[in-house]
């Protein structure tokens, strides 16, 4: 049989056949030790070929095989940093939900966020979430960061899932897609789910004062099936977002205003760092790229662990 993965718990994985019917699934022994550094071989998304068997009173199936995926994403572990964790598999598109504060999203996790779906050809739309809560200088702020990913080419939505302003563009883009929404623990992730599909009733928890952070409300990803024609995987909150198997020579590619400047360096191996008759420094100078997109990328060719404390967005330093 074969069917598409709606939920995984790390051990059973809950598969929907292409006639609707769901089983709970359990995966071979053998996926564990074929080379495959993941915490999870498979992943919500997956489609995968299982069969069936009768277990008492319970019809239970063995996953044995894995179809190739369109893409995926991808993240290393948090705790086991020699293996990665991949989120989901075979997307549309990923709605990144960024929030100034309570809790805030740095540039980096972002742009790292980002480079990673350039990586394996994923769209990203990018929704700044809880506008209905800033003041004027934040909604600045809101409009400032908008502008610099529209002009690098990301669609960009200001939105609130606690009132719905602006939810029906997310809706339209939604419809007949397969899309995953991601973001910090607290972001509102579980709020705008429920209010694309109220029936759902996903759990939702208050942001925690003592650290300004959200809290796990979600603890495996989860697909779901909605009224209007679309398919949403609901993630656990990501705190940090390590990058997985990139080269330092391939990562600017990554940054879309960075490969469009590449053919104009000096050097087309050029890294843009130190390289005389670099495009990328010179526009960085004019002011041009983003003093906030370069410092993300510095920091993953070099190596450098994702840090929340950086600079604000536009700070040359």
């Amino acid at each position: 049989m074969v069917g598409t993965v709606y939920k995984s718990t790390g051990s059973w994985y809950t598969v929907k056949t292409d006639e609707g019917i769901f089983y709970e699934c359990r995966i071979k022994g053998k996926f564990r030790i074929q080379g495959i550094k993941s915490t999870n071989p498979i992943a919500v998304g997956d489609r995968v070929q299982f069969k069936i068997e009768q277990l008492g009173d319970d019809t239970v199936g063995t996953i044995y095989d894995i179809e190739e995926r369109s893409n995926y994403i991808i993240r290393k572990s948090v705790n086991l940093s020699k293996q990665t964790h991949i989120i989901a598999a075979n997307l549309d598109q990923v709605f990144l939900i960024i929030t100034l504060n309570n809790p805030k999203t740095y540039p980096v996790f972002i742009d790292r966020f980002l480079a990673t779906a350039e990586a394996y050809d994923i769209p990203v739309v990018l929704l700044f979430n809880k506008i209905d809560t800033y003041d004027n200088d934040e909604l600045l702020e809101v409009k400032y960061l908008a502008a610099l990913y529209r002009n690098i080419g990301y669609t960009c939505i200001g939105i609130s899932a606690a009132t719905g302003k602006n939810v029906d563009q997310v809706k339209a883009l939604m419809l007949q897609t397969t899309s995953m929404f991601a973001g910090h623990s607290g972001a509102g992730k579980s709020t705008l789910v429920n209010a694309l599909e109220p029936n759902l009733e996903l759990k939702t928890a208050e942001i925690s004062e003592q650290h300004l952070q959200g809290q796990h409300t979600t603890t495996f990803a989860e697909m779901f099936d909605l009224s209007f024609e679309a398919r949403i995987i609901d993630t656990p909150g990501i705190k940090g977002f390590g990058i997985v198997d990139m080269e330092k020579e391939e990562i600017g590619d990554y940054f879309r205003e960075f490969f469009e400047l590449k053919r104009l360096c000096k050097f087309n191996n050029c890294l843009h760092l130190d390289e005389p008759k670099c495009a990328v420094k010179d526009a960085l100078d004019a002011g041009e790229v983003a003093w906030s997109r370069y410092k993300s990328y510095v920091q993953m060719i070099t190596g450098e662990e994702e840090s929340y404390r950086t600079d604000t967005y536009g700070d040359k330093k």
